[in-house]
């Protein structure tokens, strides 16, 4: 038996490397695709960023007499444009048009001026639906604080008092994490969720193809009936697509660990140049038998799915629910907070991401990652013992039942209700 499961091991690898579809998206896109939209994404967000900011804001002051000191000062400041000769409601109607971003009202402070002589209270109008104008109301908002301060350390001054005395706290700021924490907080966020998705993706196809692809090919019968049994050949497509999402999970980790230095040290500039991307060794073994439990439980469920499909897109259909599955560690919480806590270790592929999270971050709990990895065990013995109930009904081996893995159940319930 071990000898037909290793040749027909074989047999289907070397299919699956004849297969373009296999290739590309078990070996290529984990190494390149994944990586390469990574950078993209992250370019066209720093891109989007510079323009956000490049722009010069159109500010309107109606009743700029009040404080010229404020219309000098905006007049003066990089990036704002005064819009000159304008009324309050001519300003409005611009504002509401999009040919103004911010308008400037000095009113008179009254009670509320304090003791200071000369106080303005000002009311900055801009459309919060609008980026640049949310942006044009913070540089107008930078413009009044620095004013601010210079009158107050004026006023400390004709007073014969410290501009130093007069701050109610002083505050200084020290980050104590390294290059490398942090390094290792943005890994402990990519890594699992595209360590999940990629295994899922790496047993997608191979699972589909191997079991509707030759149904389609007209090659499924054939092997049926040759001298292997069916257990020799179902274990032999198993291990197939289990190790094609190994390799796809194992390669996605390496090329997304590599890429992530380029991609997010221009997001840290103040710290380009001690930010480490690097995962601690000893997180590697987890995520190593992480990686190969994900794709044992994704290959069998995916398997049971596809045997019932008649073409590889029927194939695809049905197989995608379990790929969902790959995104349960999105909806658990994708923050660096989220540890792997008794409750969460009861719930399938988000425990194995969720301890490869702890694991890089290296806060590890051995119990509960013995847990998690013993509920995703059961499961797939679970799926292998159905998947071997049902290599013996002639009617899923040779396609006569039209149905999927659900409509197949509902009639087995029925058929033993009676």
């Amino acid at each position: 038996m071990i000898r037909d499961i290793r040749v027909l091991y074989v047999r289907e690898v070397r299919t699956a490397l004849r297969e373009r579809t296999v290739v590309v998206n078990g070996i290529l896109i984990p190494v390149f695709l994944y990586p390469v939209l990574l950078w993209t994404i992250f370019s066209a967000f720093l891109f989007v960023e510079g323009l956000a900011e490049g722009f010069d804001a159109r500010v309107a002051a109606p009743d700029w007499e009040r404080a010229p000191e404020l219309h000098e000062a905006l007049a003066e400041t990089e990036q704002i444009e005064m819009v000159r000769d304008v009324d309050a409601a001519e300003a409005r109607s611009r504002l509401v048009a999009g040919d103004v971003d911010v308008i400037v009202h000095v009113e008179p402070v009254g009670a509320r001026g304090g003791a200071l002589e000369g106080n303005h209270a000002l009311r900055l109008l801009y459309d919060g639906a609008e980026e640049r104008s949310r942006r044009a109301r913070a540089r107008v908002e930078g413009v009044a604080d620095s004013l601010r301060g210079v009158r107050l350390a004026h006023e400390a001054r004709r007073l014969g008092i410290d501009s130093d005395a007069l701050r109610a706290f002083h505050v200084e700021m020290e980050n104590v994490s390294s290059g490398r924490d942090t390094g290792r907080r943005l890994l402990a966020v990519m890594v699992p969720i595209f360590l999940t998705v990629m295994v899922a993706l790496g047993c997608f196809i191979p699972a589909v193809d191997t079991t509707a692809g030759e149904r389609e090919r007209s090659t499924w019968e054939t092997l049926w009936t040759t001298g292997p049994s069916r257990t020799s050949v179902v274990l032999s497509k198993y291990l197939f697509v289990a190790t094609m999402g190994i390799v796809a999970g194992v390669l996605n980790v390496v090329a997304v660990s590599v890429s992530l230095g380029g991609i997010f040290r221009p997001l840290f500039e103040e710290r380009s140049a001690s930010l480490a991307f690097a995962l601690p060794p000893a997180a590697i073994p987890l995520m190593l038998a992480g990686a190969v439990l994900l794709a044992l439980l994704f290959a069998a469920t995916m398997m049971l799915l596809a045997v019932f499909a008649r073409t590889f897109k029927e194939g695809q259909a049905m197989v995608m629910p379990a790929y969902w599955l790959a995104l349960t560690p999105i909806l658990v919480g994708g923050s660096a907070e989220r540890t792997l806590t008794p409750a969460l270790a009861l719930v399938p592929v988000a425990n194995v991401a969720l301890a490869a999270r702890d694991a890089i971050q290296t806060r590890v709990d051995m119990g509960l990652v013995v847990l998690a990895f013993a509920v995703d065990i059961a499961l797939v013995i679970a799926s292998l013992w159905l998947a071997a109930r049902i290599v013996e009904r002639e009617e899923v081996v040779t396609g006569a039942f039209e149905g999927s893995l659900w409509s197949w159940l509902r009639s087995r319930l029925r058929r033993a209700r009676v």
